[in-house]
């Protein structure tokens, strides 16, 4: 919508400005300004978004689908950055941990039907020249004694690890803020555009932000911006998670070791244990909008589906329920570089592997920022494949 705010004075251009502040905002923005650009971040919560929800599983493996093997290399290629890039980041954010663990998965079936259905991902992640170990079900429950004794079988993926999203968020924030970030606590309500190139953005306070270069990373909101050209606004939908958070007391640790993840009923359900003895379990995929209930229903069948993987569960306390909204494509892979429009970047469509994809996101679009180069592993997951696309149904 059109402000009738008097806009203030516009602020000195900048060479980067980022559009949003969740992970993805604030990585790309933390490595432009490494790379010497004066960047600029606006985002009314920064350090907030899916990252809130997010269990935080490092899990290109065990997540294989079939028809997304071109983003398994995405997956790989991030996850093995992420010793170096925990590193790197304690120390540019004054020391703070993003507690990650290099734990494994475990991906269990409890019925014949869930056997089948790991025996043929098995077979997949075997084509793709992938490590996962095929164990019966007394190996699973000899590895996590917590669970089911119905457990028929597993997977043992001992690459797929996992941190933790809020504090990761958190770092991210903090490494910004030491870079010399710019960060503008306010929505951006309009891109500004000049001649056909994006030239900045009308935050929702008044103030004009001019830069040489926009990257528009607002997550499931990057499709609402005002000012985008129909062409190159971004294909992405919310699409909605419930997640639980409870507390392992002391008297029950350990109670799990590594990331448990099951199919029940046709609904996926995992539970990631933290070091602080946090246990998440989630999460449910609904396309509902915009909607971020978190609804009886939706606790009840994470509950039940978790109970049966591992019982003790319920003698845990539940401490938190949230719902959060992933950034989902049509083809369920990000958007990463730039669009039809000059001046204009995206980093958006994550879906359910923003937390995986965060180094690699944040490398690929600071050398594009510097260089005017799209890094090679990057290139079939422009957004302007998208727009060939559309070009085509227009035809």
């Amino acid at each position: 919508m059109h402000s009738s705010r008097t806009p203030r004075t516009p602020r000195t251009g900048s060479d980067v400005l980022v559009i949003g502040g969740g992970i993805i905002g604030l990585v790309t923005a933390w490595r432009a300004a490494a790379r010497g650009l004066r960047t600029v971040l606006a985002d009314p919560a920064p350090g907030g978004g899916a990252a809130q929800v997010a269990a935080g599983m490092l899990a290109p493996v065990t997540e294989l689908h079939y028809g997304e093997e071109a983003l398994l290399g995405l997956g790989l290629a991030s996850a093995a950055r992420y010793p170096q890039f925990a590193a790197e980041l304690a120390e540019a954010s004054g020391g703070m941990d993003i507690g990650y663990r290099a734990c494994g998965t475990l991906a269990v079936a409890l019925d014949a039907d869930d056997r089948l259905h790991l025996r043929e991902l098995h077979a997949l992640q075997r084509r793709c020249g992938l490590e996962s170990e095929w164990l019966t079900g007394r190996e699973c429950r000899r590895l996590e004694p917590m669970l089911a004794p119905g457990v028929r079988g597993g997977l043992r993926v001992d690459g797929d690890h996992q941190v933790d999203p809020r504090r990761l968020a958190a770092a991210l924030l903090a490494a910004c803020e030491r870079a010399g970030v710019t960060i503008h606590r306010a929505g951006a309500e309009r891109l500004l555009t000049t001649a056909d190139r994006a030239t900045g953005a009308l935050l929702d306070d008044g103030t004009e932000l001019l830069a040489d270069q926009v990257v528009l990373a607002a997550g499931s909101l990057t499709g609402r911006l005002a000012g985008v050209p129909p062409e190159v606004v971004a294909p992405v939908r919310p699409v909605k998670g419930q997640v639980l958070r409870l507390t392992v007391p002391t008297a029950y640790a350990p109670f799990l070791s590594r990331t448990v993840r099951a199919v029940v009923r046709g609904s996926h359900v995992y539970l990631v244990p933290r070091e602080n003895g946090e246990l998440v379990i989630g999460a449910t995929s609904e396309e509902l909008g915009w909607d971020t209930t978190v609804t009886a229903g939706g606790v009840y069948e994470l509950l039940r589906d978790a109970h049966e993987l591992v019982p003790g569960i319920t003698e845990l306390p539940l401490t938190e329920t949230r719902a959060g909204l992933r950034p989902g494509s049509p083809d369920n892979a990000p958007l990463l570089g730039p669009t039809e429009l000059p001046g204009l970047h995206l980093a958006t469509g994550h879906y359910r592997n923003g937390v995986l994809l965060t180094p690699l996101t944040g490398e690929v679009l600071a050398e594009l920022l510097a260089t005017g180069e799209l890094p090679e592993i990057a290139r079939p997951f422009t957004p302007r494949r998208f727009s060939a696309a559309r070009q085509e149904s227009y035809a």
